[in-house]
């Protein structure tokens, strides 16, 4: 009679796990923790885990463990062969071991070192398509008595359920992830327009379509608004990853408590709010490539973890500590001067120098003001069709006033200036008041109307300082040998002038 209620409870259990497939198959690890739970609970064990196997380092890691030291032994894992669970899982076949001090096969370290005294385990496979997936475990039976064969038919039931779950799960993740992939194939197909004329933006495309080919980082460097993310698309369009996804993500617009999470993901429960497992942009970005803007900004915390990726192609899920591997391009880009910040200690010298592998600097737009115009043209239409205009052109006085002027915000500060000019012009025509550019109506000669000489001078040396640190990204070394003096002269002068950096 006893007997045949504890058969029903566990038929009951297992209806309630059939359900729970069909209706939670997307939040895997939920439901094997509660396969886990019911296995170890009806089995009669004090501690149960679950132990998947990783292929590529013929490795198992504790997926999950339940029990007295259920924290601490997720910590571990166990090459293949190894241990009770390592023997199950290359051999595929299911273990009773009531007396473990009696097996050869034990393997005592883990307990040893969490302080948890093993007697007996029973164990068995979780397939997916005959192969062995993982393992699940279930140890000490109650009271001190032995698993039986009975409890190895049930466990093995679960097992089954388990492996199902695990499929399903899969299966959905890697329909979401192909999902992402293909929303990353829809961006990469609608490029940014690539407007130019000058030639040393011929010159940096002839570089781009050389270092495409390869699959080694690129850094592109540059001022603010230069158009780094479009020499990006450039790379990957060239490259023979052309047809998978281009994954961008801005470092500097991400918090530093989600970063982790965004780049590499995080399973349920891993913090107060993941409430289901989340697919991190690394991995979106498998077999494509990765743009990180604002490379500078990235918490020193988050770069070793970057480092990882570069070098062993692996990462970790937040609140996981199974390896996903990758095979993921990685370009950079950064306005900031990475040298300087490696001097400072604000960037890892040792990712600087793996992201610089093949470097890329892009000119400010005042270097290339042949790009002005045919810009400007571009952003007119584009601006036309926005806001339903017809704004013929431009004057000649504002293209006068386009080429004269600096653009220290480069390709974004033209093209904010034209999208204003469209907006607020009153003609069909953009003159220079539209523009609205800064100073642009100030004689040049009114600064030093009120000025002794010795002011006057002062204030041209500023101007002149502070043009040139700004072309040199800082760099006092860079700016004093293009002023033709000496690095200490030149902050001397930086701080009798009140040079602001």
């Amino acid at each position: 009679m006893f007997k045949d209620q504890i058969d029903i409870k566990r038929f009951n259990t297992l209806i309630e796990i059939n359900s729970f497939i069909n209706s939670n198959y997307t939040d895997v690890k939920s439901l094997l923790t509660q396969i886990l739970e019911s296995a170890s609970k009806l089995t009669g064990g004090d501690a149960s885990s679950l132990l998947l196997v990783d292929r590529e380092t013929n490795e198992l890691f504790f997926e999950i463990a339940l029990g007295p030291k259920g924290s601490e032994v997720k910590k571990f894992s166990v090459k293949m062969g190894e241990g009770i669970a390592g023997w199950v899982a290359q051999n595929n076949r299911s273990l009773i071991v009531n007396d473990v001090e009696e097996d050869p096969r034990f393997f005592s370290k883990i307990s040893e070192k969490v302080g948890y005294a093993t007697t007996s385990i029973l164990a068995v496979p979780m397939r997916v398509k005959d192969q062995c997936v993982g393992v699940i475990e279930v140890i000490n039976k109650e009271s001190g008595r032995s698993f039986t064969d009975e409890d190895l038919e049930w466990l093995e039931i679960f097992s089954t359920q388990a492996g199902l779950a695990f499929q399903n799960a899969k299966q959905y993740q890697q329909m979401n992830k192909e999902l992402f992939k293909l929303k990353g194939q829809i961006q990469t197909s609608q490029y940014h327009p690539f407007v130019y004329k000058s030639g040393i933006i011929d010159e940096k495309l002839a570089i781009v379509k050389k270092i495409a080919q390869s699959s080694s980082p690129i850094l592109i460097s540059g001022d603010s608004g230069t158009g780094k993310e479009l020499f990006a698309e450039q790379i990957h369009k060239y490259s023979l990853r052309s047809d998978l996804a281009f994954i961008k993500v801005n470092c500097a617009a991400i918090p530093e408590n989600l970063i982790e999470s965004e780049l590499f993901g995080h399973i349920k429960g891993a913090f107060t709010d993941a409430v289901t497992d989340h697919t991190g942009r690394f991995e979106l970005a498998d077999k494509g490539t990765i743009f990180l803007d604002e490379i500078g900004e990235l918490p020193i915390s988050m770069q070793a973890k970057l480092l990882r990726v570069i070098q062993h192609g692996s990462f970790e899920k937040v609140g996981s500590n199974a390896l996903v591997k990758v095979d993921v391009r990685i370009i950079a880009a950064t306005n900031r001067n990475l040298t300087e910040e490696v001097r400072l200690g604000h960037f890892r010298e040792d990712l600087f120098y793996r992201l610089n592998v093949l470097p890329l600097e892009i000119p400010p737009l005042k270097k290339r003001r042949e790009d002005i115009l045919p810009l400007a043209e571009y952003f007119l239409k584009k601006f036309n069709i926005k806001n339903n205009k017809n704004i013929k052109g431009f004057s000649s006085s504002s293209v006068e006033a386009m080429l004269s002027y600096s653009w220290p915000g480069n390709v974004r500060e033209l093209e904010n200036s034209v999208e204003r000019a469209v907006i607020i012009a009153t003609s069909d025509v953009v003159y220079p008041k539209d523009l609205l550019l800064p100073n642009q109506d100030e004689d040049p000669e009114d600064k030093y109307s009120d000025s002794t000489l010795k002011d006057a001078v002062n204030l041209f040396k500023k101007e002149f300082i502070q043009k040139t640190l700004k072309d040199f990204s800082g760099n006092q070394t860079e700016a004093s040998d293009s002023l033709g003096i000496q690095r200490t002269y030149l902050s001397r002068l930086i701080k009798e002038l009140d040079i602001k950096r």
